[in-house]
């Protein structure tokens, strides 16, 4: 595969693509295809795992099982990861956080970043229970907290969090109803992991099915309203220069 890198292109600082991890010791040349392709933009690997007992909630794949981050195919596949630089992003559901957790102690120089402030769930069997999840989200996530290999991205909490219905609102939430929505949850991440630890992210395309790319990060820039110069430039920038290795633009 030839590199593309002579054609000039702004389009993405880096690339965060897939590859099945659980191929172990076999995902290697899938990851060096990957970099080849990537051209110097490639810099890790999202492998979903979310995995629930009821099927109202959608996992992430028709035949996910649990603790997928536990299986040693698996582990292994992340160690060739890791042997070639490269990050992991994590996407499951808040009650399996315990598996990052594990993960994140068993491989210490792997960035992992957490996606979608640790999959908070607030629909189905977990609907009606909003003070319950969220003692129990954040005490997972003050765990997760504890491994300094871990970062956790903000926002995503559209289709799943936040025990809000926003296929069944009668108008578009405002910026200001996102953030008064999302508040505790991005204050109890901000708060457990730190600026240097969290970055606001968009999940754009899936989150425009409630708002738009605009309104979003309008959200965010009133979440960080109170927050020094320095801790929103972490928050809304520098914390993914650092765990994704991005080059400064200064």
């Amino acid at each position: 595969m030839r590199c593309c890198s002579r054609i000039p292109t702004r389009v993405a600082a880096g690339i965060v693509g897939y590859a099945d991890l659980t191929l172990g010791d076999r995902v290697e040349p899938v990851l060096l295809a990957h970099l080849r392709a990537g051209c110097g933009h490639f810099r890790g690997v999202r492998h979903s795992a979310g995995w629930d007992e009821s099927p109202i909630i959608g996992n992430s794949r028709d035949d996910m099982r649990p603790h997928l981050y536990q299986q040693p195919d698996f582990r292994a596949g992340l160690k060739r990861l890791s042997a070639l630089g490269l990050s992991f992003d994590a996407w499951l559901y808040h009650p399996q956080l315990t598996d990052v957790v594990d993960l994140a102690r068993a491989v210490p120089a792997t960035p992992i970043i957490m996606g979608h402030v640790g999959g908070l769930l607030g629909y189905g069997p977990y609907a009606g229970r909003r003070d319950e999840v969220f003692a129990d989200w954040k005490g997972s996530m003050a765990e997760l907290a504890t491994c300094p290999n871990v970062v956790v991205k903000l926002g995503g909490m559209v289709n799943r969090g936040a025990a809000f219905d926003f296929h069944a609102a009668d108008v578009t939430p405002s910026s200001e109803a996102i953030a008064e929505l999302w508040r505790p949850y991005i204050e109890t991440c901000i708060e457990l992991f730190g600026p240097r630890r969290c970055m606001f992210e968009s999940n754009f395309p899936v989150d425009k099915i409630s708002g738009s790319y605009a309104t979003y990060w309008n959200a965010f820039k009133r979440l960080a309203a109170g927050a020094s110069a320095h801790e929103n430039a972490l928050l809304f920038r520098d914390t993914a220069r650092k765990f994704y290795r991005l080059e400064s633009t200064a």
